[in-house]
């Protein structure tokens, strides 16, 4: 059976009435935060941004990230009625947008090399993908697990407890195919569980979180689905949890074309 959500344009505004108030300090410059605006238009919900956070950010560059923050111009649709389908549909790159206008991206194009200075490049041949929250010292994450591509936007890969603080209802933000984000509570648990044993090839060692293969789904073993889906109020929503994966790493819906990852 196929589900359709619609936000409210209410609700709309109480989420950013609440969630938006613009005052923030960003440990890499002086730029600041503009209030995000959405609009409901042509059965989409769009949202536009500068792309930086309302609350404070750690300092960047930093010794895991060189990057800078720097203003963006973010401009994304989603379905405002969005379906659930019958098969999950992996995404790669950014997966959605919070209520403050900050992309989330939970992966990393990042995988492990032993021949990189850092330990990690874009060369995938290792077969090991770092995991955005599992290395997050070394990816140099700040205190709401966010850091800085070279674009200079700031962005998402676990719970942003800067924008949580402001929240009411619990809602983060909109998944690529429109169903909303909430912050999962403790009936809400994820149904992903670390592998045991040692990875069998370098960089070895015990699955510990660092990389995504070190993560295997187990069926039944939490109340979300696979893509970190359930229901809320009877409606089907997609959960922010604190264990991997964290936020949804496949979608049920048709995802927005807008979040499609910038050509390199």
């Amino acid at each position: 059976m196929k589900r359709s959500f619609t936000l409210t344009s209410i609700a709309l505004t109480a989420v950013f009435a609440i969630a938006c108030q613009p005052s923030a300090q960003h440990g890499s410059g002086t730029a600041t935060a503009k209030e995000p605006s959405v609009t409901q238009t042509g059965g989409q919900t769009c949202i536009r941004s500068d792309g930086l956070p309302n609350h404070t950010t750690g300092q960047f560059p930093n010794r895991g990230n060189p990057n800078r923050i720097r203003p963006q111009r973010i401009n994304v649709c989603v379905s405002s009625t969005p379906r659930k389908g019958s098969t999950p549909i992996e995404v790669r790159g950014s997966m959605g947008i919070a209520v403050n206008g900050v992309m989330i991206r939970p992966g990393t194009a990042d995988w492990y090399d032993p021949r990189s200075p850092r330990g990690f490049s874009r060369d995938r041949s290792s077969g090991w993908n770092l995991e955005g929250m599992g290395a997050g010292v070394q990816l140099g994450l700040d205190q709401n697990n966010a850091h800085v591509d070279p674009r200079g936007l700031y962005h998402y890969h676990g719970i942003p407890t800067g924008l949580v603080s402001k929240l009411q209802d619990g809602m983060i933000g909109w998944a690529a195919d429109g169903f909303p984000l909430y912050l999962a509570g403790p009936a809400e648990t994820s149904s992903w569980r670390l592998k045991s044993g040692e990875r069998p090839t370098p960089p070895y060692g015990a699955y510990d979180g660092t990389y995504v293969q070190d993560w295997e789904h187990l069926s039944g073993s939490g109340t979300l689905d696979q893509c970190n889906g359930g229901l809320k109020n009877g409606q089907f929503v997609y959960f922010v949890t604190d264990t991997y994966p964290f936020y949804p790493r496949c979608l049920w819906g048709q995802p927005s074309q807008d979040f499609r990852p910038p050509r390199r």
